[in-house]
């Protein structure tokens, strides 16, 4: 089964890929279709703007289209920076330059709590399907670890002891807000196919 992602974010289309394994889908990417319009994401909230990329990309192609909007929601900054995350601090900022950001808004703060959520949507010929996932961690101080991106080395999970930025992929993919809203989305893809 072919799948377009809505994304230019190769860090994404690898950590998706690469939760696949040995099923029958194939990610197809907006690089490979050459589609190069901006998608204008004005929703409120994590599925309106994964709502509209997908809803958008199937429209014009008419191929099954996945879309995610995910970001980082700290407590002591009101939720922020939330739908805003990749655009934090302008369009161009370095990921490095906005975790010093982030530290920086914090400094002196005692309140470190932060999620991470995923919203996907899956718009198809034949229906709408949308999921929202969490992480859940604290922000420390100073970046650590080389793995993952955008705020994963300042993000540190308790149960691992480690930041997001530390851990392997496997083990990102399995605790992830995105790897948990993409297992739950390829085993509602596969149990549909097994009854279809």
């Amino acid at each position: 089964m072919k799948i377009l992602l809505a994304t230019y974010n190769k860090h994404k289309l690898h950590e998706l890929q690469s939760l696949i394994g040995n099923a029958d889908i194939e990610l197809v990417s907006l690089d490979d279709l050459g589609f190069n319009d901006e998608i204008i994401e004005d929703g409120n909230s994590f599925i309106e703007n994964a709502l509209i990329k997908a809803e958008t990309i199937f429209n014009k192609y008419k191929i099954p289209t996945l879309a995610d909007d995910s970001g980082i929601c700290i407590d002591a900054l009101g939720g922020k920076p939330g739908i805003h995350s990749a655009r934090f601090a302008g369009e161009n900022t370095d990921p490095q330059s906005k975790n010093e950001i982030i530290i920086d808004l914090l400094k002196g703060n005692p309140n470190r709590k932060a999620h991470y959520t995923c919203a996907l949507a899956y718009v198809s010929k034949n229906e709408k399907f949308i999921i929202e996932k969490y992480c859940h961690g604290t922000i420390i101080e100073k970046e650590i670890g080389l793995n993952g991106f955008g705020y994963d080395p300042i993000f540190y999970l308790a149960l691992f002891g480690k930041t997001l930025g530390e851990i392997s992929l496997k083990e990102k993919n399995e605790i992830s807000h995105r790897g948990q809203a993409f297992i739950e989305f390829k085993r509602h893809i596969e149990n549909k196919n097994s009854i279809d």
